[in-house]
């Protein structure tokens, strides 16, 4: 199975594609799309154009993408979650489905603790796919978190992971 691995943003958003065959888990591509500082609709057009690339570069199977928690700045949270239609609009549009985790299940899973910090996750993330290091910056790293939570619960009924 292949599962593209999203962490959502406006200006950075990190992604990782992992293989699951059998247990073993292995990273076959993982960076980040940055978008720079201009209008809006620019930045969603490209966040949706480099989403869709990656959709027909890689033809995952599965799709998993970090559930918003809201931020104290409203605004910025409401621009993330245009990104975040974006991305899903994007993964629908290539016939996929868009698999949601939040932080605290993705951390569970792949850490074993729910408010675990983002070192224990990148050592994790490290281990689990057999890397020399990890994964940076830290939304790679949460990309790669975020694939493999689902590598590891798809299937599981009643595991929330859609």
């Amino acid at each position: 199975m292949i599962i593209l691995g999203i962490d959502p943003g406006l200006e950075r958003i990190g992604y990782a594609v992992i293989e699951k065959q059998g247990s073993q888990l292995k990273a076959l591509t993982y960076g980040l799309i940055e978008t720079p500082r201009v209008e809006l609709g620019s930045r969603l057009q490209q966040i949706a154009r480099e989403v869709r690339g990656l959709l027909v570069d890689h033809a995952p199977d599965a799709v998993a993408i970090e559930r918003l928690f809201f931020a104290k700045n409203q605004t910025t949270a409401m621009d993330v979650a245009k990104a975040v239609g974006c991305i899903m609009l994007s993964v629908a549009d290539a016939g996929k489905e868009c698999h949601e985790y939040a932080p605290p299940q993705v951390k569970q899973t792949v850490v074993g603790n729910g408010s675990a910090d983002k070192r224990q996750v990148q050592f994790m993330v490290t281990r689990l796919l057999g890397l020399a290091s990890p994964p940076k910056p830290d939304d790679v790293a949460d990309a790669c978190a975020i694939a493999i939570c689902h590598a590891l619960r798809a299937g599981i009924p009643g595991t929330g992971n859609t």
